[in-house]
């Protein structure tokens, strides 16, 4: 398996405020940087508002079983599926940006059916026929930024891809509150309509902006010479790197469904508090995102991610063993860490590792979130009920220490392969 260069310094210490500054300003000069910024955000305050609701909606609204409501997360499985068709399309094709809106309307369309669904089917089949193909839409955006990136290299393009990366941060940061208010002020299906009116505006800040047939598919004036279809041989890291990520990103939902229950129903903190243990880590994962692509220029990407992942394992240990606002914080702070990090560098890597097919790396890689929580949500749910609260956190502490080892055996195969 053959993984992506290693980032070198590209300049000394001092240099680095002026790295992150151009960065920004490359950002903000091209109407293709600036608009997917303001896309993705606009796309992850929408689904962020809707993924902690939607339970609550199955149950309330179309009066589900709670454990119906929880098999709902079962139709993220078909997401890799759609992300795969999209991507090896616009691989084929170079047309970046009109799969992007076309998936976007796709995303509108499934909210809008989930919103006014009257049958408890009627969200299943919608979230697992159209929602993946919805969720396709940030990766045709990362696929573009790759291809403008690529047609004019410079040291801080990497900074530029953790600037929109942020932005989608944000969008998850800001999501969930305004989600819960709107909710709560109006209905839940109110707050579904909001939510399919981000992922319709998304399409907004790029207008009609369009890409040059050569850049779109990163492969010269012929995009469609076959090129986009690379074997399963040639994926194969790829799709290692990725289900290595899925093992780090499964414990975010043990973490989101049995954290808050842990701290009120066992540890008895009060709202504040433990408001505070839950908000403090996408605060501290903004903070180091910018900081993850110094490092990297430095010690390397796969090495940053290696320790990442071992953030990963300190922080779920901290949640099953502490039982103290004191671990509880030190956990989310490690757990910062480690997307700060994987946030950050897993698309750039992802997209080095199919180089002939951006948007299909792209593509299988943002849908790695949909399996992880599949994984995520079944795994806790069994450990749960098997060996319950807090050593449930052990699950995630074991799967992101496969994950450690799993990158180390892919960054010494490349070392020895050179």
């Amino acid at each position: 398996m053959t993984l992506p260069e290693q980032v070198k310094p590209t300049a000394p210490a001092l240099d680095e405020p002026v790295v992150q500054a151009s960065a920004l300003r490359l950002t903000l000069a091209s109407p293709l940087f600036r608009g997917a910024t303001l896309a993705v955000f606009l796309s992850a305050l929408g689904f962020s508002a809707a993924a902690p609701q939607i339970a609550s909606f199955l149950v309330n609204d179309l009066h589900a079983s709670l454990t119906a409501a929880g098999l709902f997360y079962l139709t993220n499985l078909a997401a890799p599926v759609a992300g795969f068709l999209v991507g090896r399309r616009s691989d084929r094709t170079g047309r970046r940006l009109g799969l992007f809106r076309a998936c976007a309307v796709a995303g509108f369309g499934g909210w809008v059916g989930i919103a006014y669904s009257t049958e408890l089917w009627m969200p299943y089949v919608i979230s697992a026929v159209i929602g993946g193909f919805g969720g396709a839409a940030t990766s045709q955006l990362f696929a573009a930024i790759h291809d403008e990136l690529k047609a004019h290299p410079g040291p801080n393009n990497d900074g530029v891809v953790a600037v929109v990366r942020m932005a989608l941060t944000g969008g998850w940061v800001v999501g969930p509150v305004a989600g819960s208010f709107l909710a709560a002020q109006t209905s839940l299906r109110t707050m579904l309509v909001a939510t399919a009116g981000c992922t319709l505006a998304q399409i907004l800040p790029l207008g009609a902006l369009r890409t040059a047939p050569a850049v779109q598919a990163g492969l010269g004036d012929a995009p469609d010479t076959g090129h986009g279809s690379p074997g399963w041989r040639a994926m194969l890291p790829l799709l290692a790197f990725t289900g290595l990520y899925v093992l780090v990103y499964a414990g975010e939902p043990i973490k989101y469904a049995y954290l808050p229950i842990y701290m009120n129903g066992q540890l008895h903190f009060e709202a504040g508090l433990s408001g505070a243990i839950i908000g403090i880590q996408p605060l501290v994962e903004i903070v180091l995102m910018p900081v993850a692509v110094v490092v990297a220029r430095r010690s390397g990407m796969m090495q940053l991610m290696i320790l990442g992942a071992g953030f990963g394992v300190a922080a779920n240990i901290c949640f099953a063993i502490t039982g103290h606002p004191v671990g509880l914080f030190a956990g989310q702070i490690l757990m910062g860490g480690v997307w700060g990090v994987f946030a950050t560098l897993g698309i750039i890597v992802a997209q080095r590792l199919l180089p002939t097919a951006v948007a299909t790396a792209s593509a299988i890689f943002m849908s790695s979130t949909a399996l992880s929580s599949a994984l995520g949500g079944a795994a806790g749910g069994v450990g749960a009920a098997i060996i319950g609260l807090p050593q449930v956190f052990l699950i995630p502490a074991a799967l992101a220490l496969l994950a450690v080892i799993g990158l180390a055996v892919m960054t010494r195969s490349t070392e020895r392969e050179r």
